[in-house]
């Protein structure tokens, strides 16, 4: 325990998928957990207009736990943010790539010397084109090729609103052949433009392929928090423990929070998430999905996306998650309480 005095406010941050941080979030666990000492829990995405929600990506807010994307995770690190990384998820959300209405086009071999859409957008870290490039190049080698067996071509996002919206314009206009999307708005998305699939790549059986922002997905804080309260993080993910365990038995619940974590309806929510997702949430470090999150920081980086190597076994700490399964084994009858109003 450390003499430090304690924060204020803990602050967390998710994306809008699934995560034991957004049941945790939903079910009023983490502010209940805190209240006691006095320290205020809030979410970086309700917080007022003035908060730094730039922190979401580069973490530099001392007193945030996130649980995002792993594009943004990396390249806060390699810019020498002090981060650590304290669990790692697997969650299959559904990737696919799309092609225009009564292409013939169908399977990953059949990408090959197509025009493949790569979004720019004007932001510090372009995750999204960092995905896409990352879904073209599973899908690629799932067949044997690499991205030099295809055309990438640039579509800039300047103007457009909404998830997706400047690749599924460039594909009606005839000016690229393929799309990659993936999440529960990319499902709503790709209805209303009318678009086929042409590759599923929750269906290529060597996860390797998958490897994309969220696949793994990282748990992070930062190493002032670490240092100056280790048992605030493991308290913190001993609640997303509980919270995991929690979703494991209520499907229907997690499918309404993903609803709203995501913005997605019920067509949208069903269509990404494979049934069983609800018992998917559950955080480790294991030697598989460091060595999967090792290939992520390799190609992201000779892509470019990383300014520095980060060396992903030597930024992990075991240690918060190893003490908060303890907390929470010793604490079952918490694993099931009473939302807050």
């Amino acid at each position: 325990m450390t003499s430090a005095p304690l924060p204020d406010t803990l602050w967390f941050t998710r994306c809008p998928v699934p995560t034991a941080t957004g049941v945790a979030a939903d079910r009023g666990w983490l502010e209940r957990e805190f209240a006691p000492d006095g320290i205020a829990v809030r979410s970086l995405q309700d917080a007022e207009p003035g908060a730094d929600r730039a922190t979401h990506f580069t973490h530099e807010l001392p007193g945030l736990l996130r649980e995002g994307g792993n594009v943004p995770a990396l390249w806060a690190r390699s810019r020498g943010e002090r981060t650590r990384l304290v669990g790692l998820t697997w969650i299959e959300e559904r990737q696919v790539v799309l092609v225009a209405p009564g292409s013939p086009v169908r399977g990953a071999a059949a990408l090959r010397g197509l025009r493949l859409a790569l979004p720019r957008h004007p932001v510090p870290i372009d995750f999204w084109r960092a995905m896409a490039l990352r879904g073209f190049e599973g899908v690629l080698a799932s067949a044997g090729y690499g991205l030099a067996d295809a055309r990438l071509v640039d579509v800039p996002a300047d103007g457009h609103r909404g998830q997706w919206a400047a690749e599924l314009d460039a594909l009606r206009r005839g000016e690229v052949d393929a799309v990659y999307v993936k999440g529960a708005l990319a499902v709503e998305a790709a209805r209303r433009a009318g678009a086929e699939v042409a590759v599923e790549l929750d269906a290529l059986p060597d996860p390797a392929h998958r490897v994309n922002n969220g696949t793994p997905r990282p748990l992070t804080v930062h190493q002032d928090l670490l240092d100056g309260h280790p048992e605030l993080v493991t308290r913190f993910l001993a609640v997303l423990l509980r919270a995991a365990d929690w979703a494991a038995d209520e499907p229907a619940e997690v499918a309404r929070i993903l609803g709203a974590e995501t913005g997605a309806g019920a067509e949208g929510v069903a269509g990404a998430y494979r049934p069983g997702t609800h018992r998917t949430l559950h955080p480790d470090l294991s030697d598989t999905r460091l060595d999967l999150l090792a290939r992520q920081e390799e190609a992201l980086r000779a892509h470019g996306f990383l300014p520095e190597a980060v060396d992903v076994r030597g930024w992990a700490d075991p240690e918060p998650l190893r003490q908060a399964r303890l907390r929470a084994a010793a604490a079952p009858a918490r694993t099931s309480p009473q939302p807050v109003p």
